[in-house]
């Protein structure tokens, strides 16, 4: 079954795709999910819309984004945790952001917002609306209570046009299934696995926002749905969502400034446009004025193939090594030119979009 990534809604007037650029973009990546095993139980009658409404949508926000390199904006869900204006959502969401605010449904106010950190591989990412006070907090639940055949719906901003927010309610059909997220230029792939599989008209705008249970709860954060991409033979209106325990164990991680894959704080930037190198690297396909990347020589066509020594073998590859470091810090970046000679450059890396 194929699957697309529904984070945000926007115009894309750039050519950089992938999720795994250092100058990723607006738009999500295809993805292809563990087929579902057919329902053993009867699903439960569906969610009181009305009710369940009421309860959720003061502790959400709607997640808006500027993203200047790609000359586009996005919008997305996210899920509020305390009352000063910690969200969770999906790292897909802000990536590749060069500006967020989020409004409170609760209020109708707008924040400037402030990245607390990221983990990539789990798509998690922990964010603060400055200024904020005296929110609405969402209710959480937990994912370990979910059977296949359980009503949920899926609460969010479909569609990214904001105020009322939107609701798609369904049941689980599966537990424990996986989406592998690539984009549609080749630029890398993601595998996200153990997730929340439903059967629920999710749309784009809806990521970061929760997937509810019969009592209101939290119990996933939407990141993926069929849509009708490539669909073939499968059937419509399936999405994927990430454990609601899962991503409040991260998003304790990056609280904490630390664990596998989280990255705190601002993004390192090299300044270039990525894809797959067939497994020799990661491909140049774009060098962006004014960055480390321009100054050091590199063009489109270059191949990295190493930062400070660890060998370089794929655009997402390179993301993760990079994850690792932080604007201001002074890295040797490697790479083979396009006739094929090897180079490498002293860089100081600069502060860049999001994720």
């Amino acid at each position: 079954m194929d699957a697309q990534l529904p984070p945000r809604r926007g115009r894309r007037l750039a050519a950089l795709l992938a999720a795994v650029f250092l100058v990723p973009a607006f738009l999500a990546a295809p993805a292809h999910a563990s087929p579902a095993p057919p329902l053993p139980v009867a699903p439960q009658a569906p969610l009181d819309q009305s009710a369940v409404m009421g309860q959720v949508s003061p502790g959400l926000v709607d997640i808006n984004t500027t993203l200047d390199y790609q000359g586009a904006v996005g919008a997305g869900t996210g899920i509020v945790l305390n009352p000063t204006g910690e969200v969770l959502t999906n790292n897909h969401v802000i990536e590749g952001a060069t500006e967020i605010s989020a409004i409170s449904l609760a209020n109708g106010r707008t924040y400037p917002v402030d990245v607390i950190g990221y983990n990539r591989t789990d798509d998690i990412a922990l964010v603060r609306l400055r200024g904020a006070s005296d929110l609405p907090v969402a209710s959480l639940g937990t994912s370990s209570s979910l059977a296949v055949g359980d009503a949920i719906a899926a609460i969010g901003n479909a569609g990214g046009a904001g105020g009322a927010p939107s609701f798609a309610g369904g049941t689980v059909t599966h537990l424990g299934a996986s989406v592998r997220a690539s984009d549609e230029s080749g630029g890398g792939s993601r595998e996200l696995n153990d997730l929340i599989q439903v059967a629920a008209d999710i749309r784009p705008g809806d990521s970061g926002g929760p997937l509810v249970n019969s009592a209101g709860q939290v119990v996933g954060v939407t990141v993926a749905a069929t849509l009708t991409y490539r669909m073939g033979d499968a059937r419509g209106g399936e999405g994927f969502a990430i454990p609601i325990d899962r991503a409040l164990a991260v998003a304790n991680q990056i609280r904490a400034g630390a664990g596998p894959g989280v990255h705190i704080g601002d993004t390192a930037f090299i300044g270039v446009g990525i894809a797959d190198g067939n497994g020799a690297g990661a491909a140049v396909r774009q060098v962006l004025p004014d960055t480390p990347a321009r100054r050091a020589g590199l063009v489109a066509g270059d191949m990295i193939t190493a930062v400070d020594g660890t060998p370089i073998n794929s655009a997402s590859n390179l993301s993760d090594v990079m994850d690792a470091r932080h604007p201001g810090d002074t890295v040797t970046l490697s790479w083979l030119d396009r006739a094929g000679d090897p180079r490498s450059a002293t860089i100081v890396l600069d502060r860049g979009p999001v994720g």
